[in-house]
């Protein structure tokens, strides 16, 4: 079963709760999405480090329910 977009943001915002997340189905299928996650945490953490953030707030669904992520994250002055 395809993970919902609302599920994914909800599981970023429990591990980055100042996050802003930007969601988008790229296939229309549930299994391939784009996200932007914008947040504090991110900041001073190399492109890896932050990427590692947000697939650790995914609590291993990469690459299983969650087929695709495209991922761009942004370090935040908050």
């Amino acid at each position: 079963m395809p993970m919902d977009a609302h599920e994914i943001e909800r599981m970023i915002k429990d591990a980055l709760p100042d996050a802003v997340i930007e969601i988008k189905d790229l296939a229309g299928d549930g299994n391939h999405y784009a996200a932007t996650v914008t947040s504090s945490a991110f900041k001073g953490k190399s492109r890896v480090q932050q990427h590692q953030l947000v697939y650790g707030a995914l609590k291993g669904n990469m690459g299983g329910v969650l087929h695709a992520l495209a991922l761009t994250t942004v370090a935040s002055d908050q």
